[in-house]
């Protein structure tokens, strides 16, 4: 049996290579004002706003510009799915590990790199943005689990399937992941640019494969 029995990954930087943060992708896209941007960021740092409400800020820039469905897969032209992605999480599901996606991005991704990303991974903590038939935003689920809250989604994970903290393992690269990265039983930062995150994980991994993880996980 193997060491660990749930895995978790953020998306941005990690399952999807070419991206930082895809908020800022999809706003440098539709041209949104930096400003208004800006203020609301720090109107959260501040406490002044939830989370929730920030990103649903952010999402409504982006419908004010009349954003579509098309305009937001067309944004991500850039971005690809990480090397070794999918044979890591093939891997991953064959020895009977669960898979968790506990990130700040937005389904948009998944759904265009990934589209059976529901039926590979077991949960899913991330913002939805919902269109209608003409490709219009809809709705918006946006998530409270990120920042600091991201090892809050992996503790509800692992009461609810009885699994302890160090049978889990968290595999991210950026500031919001610190947490997550410590309280996990093994934290790997993977493609990372930030020290203060290299420092608070078990494992860091610099080669841009997901495949390099495996070795870690399953042995």
């Amino acid at each position: 049996m193997p060491k660990y029995k749930l895995v978790c990954f953020d998306v941005d930087g990690t399952l999807i290579d070419n991206v930082r943060f895809s908020w800022q992708v999809f706003h440098d896209y539709f041209q949104t004002d930096k400003h208004r941007r800006e203020d609301a960021k720090n109107n959260f740092l501040k406490g002044k706003i939830s989370y929730l409400q920030w990103a649903e800020h952010d999402i409504n820039m982006w419908r004010e510009k009349g954003a579509k469905k098309q305009d937001f897969l067309k944004a991500l032209e850039s971005l690809s799915l990480m090397d070794g992605a999918m044979e890591t999480l093939q891997e991953l599901k064959k020895n009977g590990l669960k898979l968790a996606i506990i990130s700040g991005s937005l389904n948009v991704l998944l759904e265009k790199f990934i589209p059976d990303y529901n039926d590979i991974f077991d949960d899913v903590f991330l913002s939805k943005i919902y269109f209608d038939k003409e490709g219009n935003i809809e709705k918006i689920e946006a998530t409270e689990y990120d920042m600091k809250k991201k090892a809050k989604a992996l503790k509800l994970i692992a009461k609810r399937e009885k699994i302890k903290l160090k049978e889990c393992v968290f595999i991210g690269d950026y500031l919001n992941d610190i947490k997550i990265l410590k309280i996990a039983g093994l934290g790997i930062a993977f493609n990372c640019k930030e020290d203060k995150v290299k420092k608070a994980a078990d494992v860091v991994i610099e080669k841009k494969d997901l495949r390099e993880v495996l070795g870690y996980i399953l042995k």
